[in-house]
């Protein structure tokens, strides 16, 4: 990760390559297919892949759980429970033109306490997505 001078971390590609070989190495650990997608901290992609035989919807999932991830700086697991109808964030998710994914498979990177950006997976179920992306950030020596 690099930072200038008044500059925030952000995520090189180098690394986001990184965390994309390991998603794809955990993906076929547990048998799946999985997009995934790396953003800056502004929720900009900076790389991303969808696996041989991945649904081709889940690269733009994946690309919208990493930009909620950074929004927020949260996984976006967190969310599941509170969008429900009657739930305090009902209707959440159709904020910022639907862009917003209310359900795991999202998570923020963080340089110590700098949000530097997010990693997103989506594949197959939003626990298994989590568990890759968990799995690439320690790989990585970020989670």
């Amino acid at each position: 990760m690099t930072g200038g001078i008044g500059q925030r971390p952000q995520i090189e590609l180098e690394l986001a390559l990184r965390l994309l070989e390991e998603v794809r190495t955990e993906a076929g650990r547990q048998g799946l297919a999985v997009a995934a997608a790396v953003t800056d901290a502004g929720g900009h992609v900076i790389a991303s892949a969808r696996m041989d035989g991945a649904a081709l919807g889940a690269m733009k999932l994946a690309v919208d759980k990493a930009y909620t991830a950074v929004l927020w700086q949260t996984p976006t697991g967190v969310f599941m429970a509170s969008t429900q109808p009657g739930g305090d964030d009902w209707g959440f998710n159709t904020t910022t033109d639907g862009r917003i994914v209310v359900y795991a498979g999202g998570l923020p990177v963080f340089d110590g306490e700098e949000l530097c950006g997010a990693l997103g997976v989506s594949g197959g179920t939003g626990e298994q997505d989590e568990a890759c992306a968990r799995q690439a950030l320690a790989a990585a020596g970020l989670g």
